[in-house]
This record gives C-alpha cells, sequence and structure tokens, in this order.
C-alpha cells in the first residue's frame, strides 16, 4: 500500500493464457484482474474481508499484447460506514517501450464480517456524506 494506505499497485504479465484470438488481453480476464487489484486495496485498507457490490465504467483504452506487464494501481477515492469505492487504472508496458493507459474501472467493495453482513470500516473516513437533517 502506498499514499497512507488509500492506494496499492498490482503487477501482472499477460501470458497466452489470458489472451483473446487476436493475441491481446482477453476483457474477461482484464476485469478479473482489476476486480482483483480493487480487491486487494479495500481489504487492506478496510482491514476486514471485502466482497464486490458493483463495477461500472470499465473502459478498454488499448489493446494488452501477451507478454506486457500490467501494473494496476487500485486507490481509494470513497469510504463510508462499511462501503468504499475503488478507482482502478492500468498501464501495459512492453521490452524497450514506454508504459501507456490500457484500463479504468471503478469498483463498489463492502466491508463484512464472518457472517458475510456488512461490517463498519475502522478509521478515518476520506470523504463523509454531508449529514443534513
Amino acid at each position: 500500500m502506498t499514499d497512507e494506505n488509500t492506494a496499492f499497485e498490482l503487477t501482472e504479465i499477460v501470458f497466452p493464457e489470458h489472451a483473446n484470438h487476436y493475441g491481446t488481453l482477453f476483457g474477461g480476464n482484464a476485469l478479473m484482474l482489476m476486480s482483483k487489484a480493487a480487491f486487494l486495496c479495500a481489504r487492506a485498507f478496510a482491514k476486514a474481508d471485502v466482497v464486490m457490490a458493483r463495477c461500472g465504467d470499465a473502459q478498454f483504452l488499448a489493446p494488452v499484447p501477451v507478454g506486457s506487464v500490467l501494473r494496476l494501481r487500485g486507490s481509494i477515492s470513497r469510504v463510508g460506514r462499511s462501503s468504499l469505492t475503488v478507482c482502478v487504472s492500468g498501464t501495459a508496458q512492453q521490452l524497450g517501450r514506454e508504459p501507456r493507459a490500457v484500463l479504468r474501472s471503478w469498483f463498489e467493495m463492502v466491508a463484512v464480517d464472518g457472517n458475510g453482513r456488512p461490517a463498519r470500516i475502522s478509521g478515518a473516513y476520506l470523504h463523509r456524506e454531508k449529514e443534513e437533517a
């Protein structure tokens, strides 16, 4: 974790078994890897088990060829009572080339207790919702 425990980086390499018939990262595998980064980021921040409640606005910005190093960065953008939002962005780099932005999405995660019920996230709130009567 970095940035005061609000960010997490995951590095993967794209192997042929992750690819589609074009030799690039299959979209379903990209979503799985982004959700993994969101899960790890949320769990480390909440210091509790988490589950995914929602995923939105998945963007596949550029193809990711087999052999690319994929770096996924999850960052906490909102924390509520038991839920939090993790924004995940990904860059891909091939040998001898500069990294480029390839993936982006956000994930709504919920902290859960041993029974799978929502659990309060202890610690500081990043963005408190206005509590108006």
